[in-house]
């Protein structure tokens, strides 16, 4: 007996099945596409379920046992389905008491989580239900909606804690921007601690758009009074410098990083000129001076008073 003919994709003549490449035209055809034989609709949807399950939940960390491609493949074309089933069904089993497991400690860890919004006043009842119906769920064997309320807790969480932390960093970069213009002698809004502290205690409250505007308006506020005020800093200081210069004290390093501040504020990147300049104000210190020769006993510079008084 003939074995049944398929098609080739490329020149659509008949090729027996099994065959690796056309008899007419060469084509190279792969493996024999897998046929259904006495595989039931029941058995093939088990199979396409375990396989999802494994996907989703890969982001708990466990590995779920899967039946290997060739297993599929000999199931399909076995005589006895049954046998499979049973299979299949002990496979399930193991799988589920892994899902368990996998979110019960899930579980733990969210409880953690949503503790620490809670007390940034961001309402997480909802989730906390949602988090008990999947572990509900996954105990009395219904895997799949155990998962979909996994999965849905789980982003929701994520999204509210990365609003969260995108309204600390912001808070954090402002008052840091405004601590840096205070220690240069810029002018600022009000004090930096104080204001932080205000504004943690927004934070707190869970308001959090209206916390993120009023943290936009304060840097558009900073800067624009740094644009202002910078420039005239920068003269003065590098008057200074380069008195310092005249007097013998070696201030090249310094002399070159008030000039890559100017550079960047001329390019209009305020914020990092803000933060460059600080910094070298707080190694250099106005009225500071290394005169030539001047090393600590570590190699550091010493101020020139100290360096003048080893000389006599």
């Amino acid at each position: 007996m003939t074995a049944a003919a398929t098609e080739c994709p490329a020149c659509r003549s008949g090729v027996p099945a099994g065959a690796r490449e056309c008899p007419r035209c060469g084509a190279a055809l792969g493996p024999a596409a897998p046929r259904d034989g006495g595989l039931s609709p029941d058995l093939s949807r088990r199979f396409l379920k375990l396989r999802q399950w494994a996907e989703i939940v890969e982001p708990l960390g466990i590995t779920l046992p899967v039946l290997p491609a060739w297993a599929e493949e000999a199931a399909r074309g076995g005589a006895d389905p049954d046998r499979w089933s049973e299979v299949l069904r002990g496979i399930e089993r193991l799988s589920q008491n892994q899902i368990v497991a996998a979110l019960e400690e899930w579980q733990r860890g969210i409880r953690t989580r949503l503790t620490r919004l809670e007390a940034y006043a961001v309402d997480s009842r909802l989730e906390r239900d949602q988090m008990d119906d999947a572990l509900h769920f996954a105990k009395i064997g219904e895997i799949g909606r155990a998962l979909t309320a996994y999965q849905q807790v789980d982003r929701v969480i994520a999204l509210k804690e990365r609003h969260l932390d995108t309204a600390r960093e912001e808070l954090e970069s402002v008052i840091s921007l405004l601590r840096d213009m205070s220690g240069l002698g810029l002018p600022v809004p009000s004090d930096p601690d104080e204001l932080g502290r205000e504004l943690e205690r927004e934070l707190r409250s869970g308001r959090l758009a209206a916390l993120k505007q009023q943290l936009r308006t304060l840097r558009s506020r900073a800067l624009e009074d740094g644009k202002r005020t910078l420039p005239e800093f920068v003269t003065r200081y590098g008057t200074l410098l380069q008195s310092q210069r005249g007097q013998g004290a070696l201030v090249e390093s310094e002399i070159a990083e008030l000039g890559r501040g100017a550079r960047l504020l001329a390019r209009g990147r305020n914020e990092e000129a803000i933060h460059r300049l600080r910094k070298l104000v707080q190694v250099h210190g106005p009225g500071t001076g290394r005169p030539a020769g001047a090393r600590g006993a570590d190699g550091d510079s010493v101020p020139a008073a100290t360096a003048a008084s080893r000389r006599t």
